[in-house]
């Protein structure tokens, strides 16, 4: 998901990360799958706010998150100077200066974020908006964005802004179908360059 304002794409990434392996068969997969979350675990699934510790892993997040969802849409020297520009001094400045930024703790480490505040949009009735929202790829599609975004809409209801608007570039099918499914609405389109490439965004809005 990209939102596209100031300072380059932002939003939600990812497509559904599934894992179909027959009971007679070696698993392919046994990092990612010693790695998922499961029922059991869902206890120690929280929403919490992000603490400067937190930044090795969310850059993490940032990097794997960009390289899943944008890998053959953002031509590849900008996405990887993208990436770069948000390493790890980036985040460690970005959380020691307490920007309103949730994470997804799950046993203990950062696997996801959601950034929000007033929306930069002029002339909406949208007060709020949602600027960031990433998974780390093994942890997605297993709801847990939808308790992201739910918390970030809370947050930002808590600071009396009334309905709220995510970006997404138009090409990330994935992040399109997260946000339609959660009942955001297409309100705006727009467009943003990487490099020589001019992609189109679009704006999801929630009243």
């Amino acid at each position: 998901m990209a939102l596209l304002l100031p300072n380059g794409p932002l939003g939600v990434a990812g497509f559904p990360l599934t894992c179909e392996v027959r009971a007679e068969d070696p698993c392919t997969a046994p990092f990612v799958c010693a790695r998922l979350p499961s029922m059991e675990t869902a206890n120690v699934v929280q929403i919490r706010q992000a603490r400067v510790k937190d930044a090795p892993a969310l850059a993490e997040v940032y990097a794997e998150a960009w390289r899943g969802a944008y890998r053959g849409i953002i031509p590849h020297l900008c996405l990887e100077r993208m990436v770069a520009r948000r390493g790890l001094p980036w985040w460690k400045t970005a959380l020691a200066e307490r920007r309103p930024l949730l994470v997804l703790d799950f046993s203990g480490e950062a696997t996801g974020y959601v950034t929000y505040g007033r929306c930069r949009l002029g002339r909406t009735p949208f007060q709020g908006e949602i600027f960031e929202l990433y998974l780390h790829p093994i942890y997605q599609g297993l709801g847990l964005g939808e308790r992201l975004f739910d918390s970030a809409r809370k947050r930002l209801a808590d600071l009396r802004l009334k309905g709220l608007v995510a970006w997404a570039l138009t090409d990330n099918e994935g992040a399109c179908a997260f946000y339609l499914s959660l009942g955001g609405k297409p309100v705006a389109e727009g467009a943003e360059r990487f490099g020589e490439v001019s992609l189109r965004k679009v704006a999801f809005a929630w009243s």
